[in-house]
């Protein structure tokens, strides 16, 4: 990967954690990483909910909406990581969700976060 995307996606995580808090969510860990896989950010909606976020910066749509690129791969690799996440913290009883925030880096430096609550199931 580029250093030039690998600085776009550092910035559009950084968006969408802040866009997060914004809504009211507690940051439980960002760029939580295992021998599985990596999750972008992991996030309290309540204390019954704890949402895995997969988040995708694009500067356009040429390559499609950034949602569409978490395909089914993505997904369960996703999946298997959080449930790695959820063992190592003894929340197996603990309701969670999948969603997946675009980040959109507009024109003028200004950001744009479009959050899919439930973009995808266990």
């Amino acid at each position: 990967m580029s250093t030039r995307k690998k600085v776009l996606g550092k910035a559009g995580e950084d968006e969408a954690a802040a866009f997060l808090q914004r809504k009211g969510y507690t940051i439980a860990a960002r760029n939580y990483r295992t021998k599985v896989g990596e999750l972008d950010i992991i996030a309290w909606e309540n204390p019954q909910t704890l949402v895995f976020v997969e988040v995708k910066t694009r500067t356009g749509l040429q390559f499609g909406k950034p949602a569409e690129a978490v395909n089914f791969y993505k997904q369960k690799n996703i999946i298997r990581t959080a449930q790695w996440y959820l063992m190592e913290k003894h929340l197996t009883e603990t309701y969670c969700r999948f969603d997946v925030i675009e980040v959109y880096a507009m024109t003028g430096g200004t950001w744009e976060c479009r959050q899919i609550e439930g973009a995808f199931e266990a």
